[in-house]
């Protein structure tokens, strides 16, 4: 077991940037290659000792849960051909890791899937992974570098950043800091804004779809308030432990490909192929 045991997945969204194919597939099955979204972020989330998967799911996601599981009938009619070894790595993950499933029955937000994920994880310290920003780089996963900063801070959150255009901060939570002693990539947070203009913009450094949260983030999601759009921003829970020195952001080494749309998945699948075909 690592020092960090559980990873949830917010996975409840509707995906309709990707409409119609994500009115019956999850937009986490949408493949780059052969291996779809959940499969990258599960095997990374492994890469750092995880094997209990949390997936905050919705009623429409089966195929998540199912992929997870054997496919018998699939299994024999390839048996002892060239064919079989194309499921060994999804076997593998279902033979490890333990997948457990939890409804969000609302669509309120990433802080409010993230809490929706409680009755799992317990009183211990856990990541967050969205499966739409698929990382990749010839080293450590973004995930493995974050826990090694985490075990040198026990007490503080890790928010994986990255240097956006000025133009897109208005897609992400975009952080404000000092860079920590010695240190060339990991900032001390002081501010966090959602989604702001780029005049509001504390600077172009910006959050994506990787976490390590201590378990006291509840108590903050609990207080935060809604924002205008009646959502629970995990940003801004973030930023009440913040203001206690208890938030470091990390720009992480490797390349983040923005699957949660049209254009970055296909530029993902480009990339892949042009490496591994």
């Amino acid at each position: 077991m690592g020092i960090i045991n559980k990873c949830l997945f917010p996975v409840a969204g509707y995906g309709t940037r990707f409409l119609p194919v994500t009115k019956a597939i999850p937009k986490e099955m949408l493949p780059i290659l052969t291996k779809p979204l959940i499969q990258y972020g599960v095997e990374e989330a492994m890469n750092v000792g995880i094997f209990s998967m949390i997936m905050v799911t919705n009623k429409y996601k089966k195929a998540i849960e199912n992929y997870f599981k054997p496919h018998t009938d699939i299994e024999k009619s390839i048996k002892n051909t060239t064919k079989e070894a194309l499921l060994d790595e999804i076997n593998y993950l279902g033979e490890w890791c333990n997948f457990a499933y939890i409804e969000q029955q609302e669509m309120l937000g990433l802080g409010h899937a993230i809490y929706i994920g409680k009755p799992l994880i317990g009183n211990e310290a856990f990541a967050v992974i969205l499966p739409d920003d698929l990382c990749t780089n010839d080293g450590d996963t973004v995930l493995l570098q974050m826990t090694k900063l985490y075990e040198q801070n026990p007490d503080c959150c890790i928010v994986a950043i990255e240097e956006v255009m000025g133009s897109e901060v208005d897609k992400y939570g975009v952080i404000d800091g000092e860079l920590l002693k010695g240190s060339s990539n990991a900032y001390r947070v002081h501010n966090m804004v959602e989604k702001p203009t780029p005049a509001e913009a504390p600077s172009n450094l910006a959050i994506i779809g990787r976490y390590i949260l201590t378990h006291d983030i509840f108590v903050a999601l609990e207080r935060t308030k809604p924002d205008k759009n009646g959502e629970i921003q995990i940003t801004d829970a973030l930023m009440t432990l913040a203001k206690a020195g208890r938030v470091i952001a990390y720009k992480f080494q490797g390349i983040r490909f923005d699957c949660g749309s049209v254009k970055g998945f296909v530029e993902a699948n480009n990339v892949f192929a042009k490496e591994q075909l």
